[in-house]
């Protein structure tokens, strides 16, 4: 039976992404994917990537900046080296501030409009900040990432959900599927929603459905920046693609669309920007954002030696996928990551 170094469990925009880190460094990988690479969670993805102390939690702060910043050099490599485009935008972001965000420079109702006019025309005001945020088409990101794994000699198993981590003598030693089994002598669960399935440890993640829209704005350039309110997120692609949304919600594993709420997610779209009101639905849709007890990542070497996790992501996997990658690798190589990862630590969930 083939042996790889690193088995990859799940083939979102987190695992490739390690995958690629991990080839980097010579070791041989396989990523197993339930169901087809880059087609669950990344593909549902809005792609903003927040990098804001109002809106990021504490212990997160500092992987979200580091990942932020890696992102021009992150894209670069994967468009040069797969020969796809991504579409990363630098646009920045408006964000409308809620009575949760405390302490912000808030600008003019003149310098909104003066920024994006789009918006001059809304029914709906609040004050509003700045962010020189980037967003990313997370569908190209992901398609551009496992193309370079695989340029790179990354193998990939699909339509194949692993069971388990099978283990001897303390250590392990490979996964069962539900078809067959593969060797490694280390394991990575990156299964997002679904890691907690596998045996024989236990990570207490959960589906959090989010129900999106994508418009046609009516000029490619109507909208340049993202746009947040307490109800909606407004989100341009370079190609005239809006994308709408999202709603939060405990639905178990349950993907299916409901008209009402696409159509009350249009409408607040609608209040922002009333010349959307021609605008035709391109596609609505919903994922499975991977959530766990504390609203913070799963990331480190679990209880069995050999078997790491990197999930519970949330809504910021997009995002945190280039940092994960690079301290994820420093970790199952057995070298300092250079950040602590106590808060993200799976021991945290054990008794």
């Amino acid at each position: 039976m083939k042996t790889w170094d690193v088995i990859v469990i799940g083939g979102g925009i987190i695992g490739v992404s390690l995958s690629i880190a991990l080839r980097k460094r010579g070791a041989s990988v396989l990523v197993v994917e339930r169901g087809e690479p880059g087609r669950e969670a990344s593909h549902a993805a809005g792609g903003m990537l927040v990098d804001c102390p109002l809106e990021t939690p504490a212990p997160l702060q500092a992987l979200a900046s580091a990942s932020a910043a890696l992102y021009p050099e992150f894209v670069h490599e994967l468009e040069v080296e797969s020969g796809m485009k991504v579409d990363l935008r630098d646009k920045g972001t408006i964000l409308f501030l809620s009575d949760k965000h405390v302490g912000a420079n808030e600008l003019l109702l003149a310098q909104v409009n003066e920024i994006e006019p789009a918006l001059a025309d809304r029914t709906i005001d609040s004050p509003a900040v700045y962010l020189s945020e980037r967003s990313v088409d997370p569908r190209a990101l992901s398609a551009a990432a496992i193309r370079t794994a695989k340029n790179r000699g990354v193998s990939f198993s699909s339509g194949d959900s692993v069971t388990s981590v099978h283990h001897s003598d303390g250590a392990v030693s490979g996964v069962t599927t539900v078809k067959t089994s593969f060797a490694a002598r280390k394991v990575v669960n990156c299964a997002g929603a679904w890691a907690r399935a596998i045996a024989p440890v236990a990570f207490p993640t959960r589906p959090v459905k989010g129900q999106m829209l994508c418009l046609a704005m009516p000029r490619r350039d109507l909208l340049q920046h993202v746009v947040r309110t307490p109800k909606v997120y407004l989100i341009p692609r370079s190609d005239g693609r809006l994308l709408v949304g999202a709603t939060v919600e405990e639905a178990g594993f349950d993907k299916r669309t409901v008209p009402a709420t696409i159509q009350r997610q249009r409408e607040a779209a609608l209040e922002m920007i009333p010349k959307l009101r021609d605008a035709r639905i391109l596609e609505d849709w919903a994922g499975l954002r991977p959530g766990t007890p504390d609203a913070l990542p799963i990331l480190g070497e679990t209880s069995l030696p050999g078997y790491f996790v990197a999930t519970g992501h949330y809504r910021d996997g997009i995002l945190l996928a280039p940092i994960t990658a690079q301290v994820m690798a420093d970790v199952i190589e057995g070298r300092n990551p250079g950040y602590d990862l106590t808060s993200f630590s799976p021991s945290r969930f054990t008794s």
